[in-house]
Order: C-alpha cells, then sequence, then structure tokens
C-alpha cells in the first residue's frame, strides 16, 4: 500500500490472494550497535556484526591507517562509505583503488584489503557463505530453524567485464518515478534512500510486504521507528502482537517476510536509511532506470 506519489506504487504484484501460508512467520532480528558491546576494539577501530538470513552486516567505527582484510573470501562483497571526505583503499588482485567517501564499492571474491584513511563508518556486506563473519554475529544462530519461504541464495551473473574493483558515487540527484539510489552487483542490492529531514509525514506511510525474501534497513544518520504487523493465518501460532521499535544509529533492523511493515524518520534534523537485499530485487531490478549501475551487472537471463 503505497502513497500514489511513491514510485513503489507502479510495482506489480504477484501477491496471492487470501491469508498468508502457514508456519511462514518469524522475529525481526535487531542490532543496536550503538549500545552494544562491539566484536573487535583494536588500532583499526571497533566492529560489530549482525546477520539476516543470506548476509552478514558488518559496521565498523573505523580509524585513519584501519586495515580490513579478508583471506580467500568466496563471493563479492559490498563496502559503503556514507561520509564524504572519508575514503578508503581497496587492494584486490595485486591492483589499489583510491575509493572516495559517500561512495559504494563491490569488492571481488578472492584476497582484498580494505584500509581506511580518516576516522569514520566503514560498512561491509558479505553473504553467509563467509562463515567465519556470521560465528561473530550475537544471533548467529537465529536461523537454526530453517526459512523454506525464503530461497536459498544464488548469486547473479558476472559482470561481462570480468571482475574488478567498482565503485559509484552516492552523490545522485533525485528524479522523479525513480526509488532512492540502488546499486547492485552479484550477491547485494544496496537502496541508499533519499534522505528525510525532519519526521516523516504519518499521511503518506508505505506499509507493505514482501513475500519470500528479507529487507535489512540500516540506519545511518537520525533515528527511526519500525513499524511491524503480522498476516493472520489460518494457524494462531503464527500470529504475534504489532511492534513499534524506535532505533537509533548505527543500527540494522532485518524484516521478515512476509510481515507487513513501514518505517518513519523520527529526527527533527536529517535521517538516512539504507535498504539491503540479499540477493538483488528482481522487481526493483526490472524498472528502467532505477538501478544505476544495470549496465555493469546484469539480471539472469530467466
Amino acid at each position: 500500500m503505497y502513497d500514489k506519489n511513491d514510485p513503489r506504487s507502479a510495482l506489480a504484484s504477484a501477491s496471492p490472494s487470501g491469508p498468508a501460508p502457514t508456519g511462514l512467520i518469524a522475529e525481526p532480528q535487531l542490532g543496536l550497535f550503538y549500545e552494544s558491546e562491539p566484536a573487535s576494539d583494536d588500532a583499526s577501530g571497533r566492529t560489530w556484526y549482525h546477520r539476516g538470513c543470506n548476509f552478514v552486516l558488518s559496521w565498523s567505527d573505523a580509524k585513519a591507517g584501519g586495515r580490513f582484510e579478508r583471506s580467500s573470501q568466496p563471493d563479492e562483497y559490498v563496502v559503503l562509505l556514507p561520509e564524504k571526505g572519508k575514503g578508503a583503499r581497496i587492494t584486490w588482485n595485486g591492483m589499489t583503488t583510491e575509493v572516495p567517501g559517500f561512495s559504494i564499492a563491490f569488492v571481488p571474491p578472492g584476497d582484498s584489503l580494505v584500509e581506511t584513511q580518516s576516522d569514520g563508518p566503514l560498512c561491509r556486506l558479505f553473504t553467509v557463505k563467509s562463515a567465519d563473519l556470521v560465528a561473530l554475529c550475537p544471533n548467529h544462530n537465529a536461523y537454526d530453524q530453517p526459512r523454506t519461504h525464503i530461497p536459498s541464495f544464488q548469486p547473479w551473473p558476472v559482470p561481462p567485464k570480468g571482475w574488478a574493483v567498482r565503485h559509484y558515487s552516492l552523490d545522485v540527484p533525485k528524479e522523479a518515478g525513480r526509488f532512492g539510489r540502488i546499486f547492485r552487483c552479484t550477491t547485494f542490492m544496496v537502496n541508499y534512500l533519499d534522505p528525510q529531514q525532519g519526521p516523516r509525514d504519518v499521511h503518506k506511510l508505505s506499509p507493505h510486504h514482501h513475500d519470500d525474501f528479507e529487507q535489512c534497513s540500516l540506519a545511518v544518520t537520525g533515528s527511526f521507528t519500525h513499524h511491524l504487523r503480522w498476516p493472520w493465518t489460518i494457524d494462531m501460532d503464527d500470529w504475534r502482537a504489532d511492534r513499534a521499535d524506535h532505533v537509533q544509529s548505527p543500527s540494522s533492523y532485518v524484516i521478515p517476510p512476509p510481515v507487513i511493515h513501514t518505517t518513519r524518520a523520527m529526527d527533527a534534523g536529517f535521517n538516512q536509511l539504507v535498504d539491503i537485499f540479499c540477493p538483488p530485487r528482481f522487481d526493483f531490478s526490472e524498472k528502467r532506470g532505477w538501478v544505476l549501475n544495470a549496465d555493469d551487472y546484469p539480471m539472469p537471463a530467466n
């Protein structure tokens, strides 16, 4: 259910009619980095981890000269640098790439090194194939009961021009008819949403649900209230009371399908939210012009 001016109102719905299937309900996953102890605190900075069904989110309060290495990384991962002027140097396959602040970068499989050039935030996204990082998540066992309604992770096609560190500026002007600032790679889709100045208008919310994939909402700046409503199925064991979880920044909030959800920015100032999907979403990818780096990362053929 979207406001008529919301670009998502034009998305096709494949949802069946009638009540949601039973046995699909799970709890959201909260990672409140601002009030929890980090998994590591060393010369590179303080780092937290939080997982979803298919992914691990790593948030670091990085220090200048911080070194974040991956050895024999099994698949492509994401580096998000959310502040201007706070860039990083990424080395992969013997080549070093300078990535400015307020950018998103995609790092190929294999050995790599991210070096932060100043104190500031660093977010990295990995699939659960990085088992060593899954083990560092406080909620590492949250998915011991399989989510059978979420398809098993399958990567999207390798870039036609081959593997390389690719990076893109997040400084993209807002455009009528386009939703946010969306980038994708073989493993993730990241939507760096248009910022909200001041609280969100309570008369223009967007309650909706996803049938078979999670949404991770990363609060970068400001504060938010995540509103969740569980659909009624024929099995009362699936029912839950409504939730309204107020979170500050930085925090990670993983919303399970098919829970109805919408989020309100709350602070009087600048509020920045980032939506993360693993693997990429087909419906957003099918909207011409929405994925800003679609030429570099094609959709699956089928």
